[in-house]
């Protein structure tokens, strides 16, 4: 799988920033992406050396749509939680 598919987006929520003082992050990933995958990716592309790496995937949920109220699936998410051991991922860059 390619690098730049594998992390889809950082999630920038309250408990998303309150895990990072803890030294957690957390990014949206593939469904297909594995923890090696996500683990390697995060290790190239920001320099940093991670530990532990949970993974929790999202069900879509059902809504109406329309006039007539048809239903819509919304789509799964897969959210990596990722905690590093040495160094900082800059989600937050300041001018």
């Amino acid at each position: 799988m390619l690098v730049n598919k594998i992390l889809v987006k950082p999630i920038l929520t309250e408990k998303a920033t309150n895990l990072v003082q803890s030294n957690v992050y957390m990014f949206e990933v593939d469904l297909k992406a594995n923890k090696n995958q996500v683990k390697q990716t995060l290790e190239k592309l920001y320099k940093v050396k991670t530990g532990t790496v949970k993974i929790m995937v999202r069900k879509g949920k059902e809504k109406k749509v329309g006039k007539k109220g048809l239903l819509k699936k919304t789509a799964d998410r897969k959210i990596a939680f990722i905690k590093l051991i040495e160094g900082k991922i800059d989600l937050f860059p300041q001018k």
